[in-house]
């Protein structure tokens, strides 16, 4: 434990000065957040309809830092782009992760989070993450993600089926009902949103992760549309500013116990 804080720390510490200088005055100024509460524990929602979860403290803390209003829209991950540049909402806050595809359409902000891709299968499956294995299987993915893209290019064209939902919930539910033989996401979300939950028990993950940066990128950030450069600046330096004072540090703790901020 006490290894993987120093080296969490003396990460936050480079990835802080690495930042802007200063930020655009935002205060008082609202700012709609996209989010997608399927992913806990990235993002979700308590039993009472609490929005929570890492991604949505670290959030909140940024938009604290900048002392602006924030007010979160809810939407399907698939539909976060289309509905970023139809102006629906200010800014991606959904555990994206910073692509070249994306990167093409919309701006991201610094690296927030970094987590590998791994498969998910039933306690004792022989199946593993590569398309040889996988040929003939169900595997299922949330519509609009890395994963979807990854599995469609990589394994697709070998004859694996891929099966897209608009949720991750609804992915586990065919999961665990039988009708997938695998389910490929985060690896994060998908350790503590559903192996360690009780319908998990039966399943586990296969093979090793899969980070491959041409799909993966080198982390998520919050996406942004291209010509807000201001408000990219703005939550750039609040994120400096909350790796430095600590206040990521005791996010990362509230929900895990490694570094996400330098996850590979």
């Amino acid at each position: 434990m006490k290894k993987w804080t120093m080296a969490l720390s003396l990460a936050l510490v480079a990835a802080a000065t690495a930042g802007p200088v200063h930020a655009v005055d935002l205060k008082g100024r609202e700012i709609r957040l996209a989010v997608d509460p399927t992913y806990p524990p990235l993002e979700f929602k308590t039993p009472d309809g609490k929005l929570t979860g890492f991604g949505v403290d670290i959030a909140n803390a940024l938009c604290a830092q900048l002392d602006a209003h924030c007010v979160w829209v809810e939407t399907s991950f698939d539909g976060m782009i289309p509905g970023l540049l139809a102006r629906k909402f200010d800014v991606i806050s959904s555990s994206m992760t910073i692509t070249p595809k994306r990167a093409a359409q919309i701006a991201f902000t610094n690296k927030i989070s970094n987590a590998p891709a791994r498969l998910v299968v039933p306690r004792g499956s022989p199946l593993l993450p590569d398309a040889a294995s996988l040929k003939g299987k169900r595997v299922g993915v949330e519509q609009g993600t890395s994963q979807e893209d990854y599995a469609r290019a990589k394994w697709q064209p070998a004859g694996v089926v891929i099966v897209p939902y608009q949720n991750q919930d609804q992915v586990y539910a065919d999961l665990t009902s039988g009708r997938l033989d695998a389910a490929f996401q985060a690896s994060i979300e998908a350790s503590d949103g559903f192996l360690k939950r009780p319908e998990g028990k039966g399943f586990m993950f296969a093979g090793q992760a899969i980070d491959d940066p041409s799909f993966f990128g080198q982390g998520d950030g919050l996406g942004l549309r291209k010509q807000d450069t201001e408000l990219r600046e703005a939550f750039n330096w609040a994120l400096a500013e909350i790796l430095a004072n600590g206040t990521y540090a005791r996010i990362n703790n509230k929900y895990f116990d490694f570094d996400i901020y330098g996850a590979k």
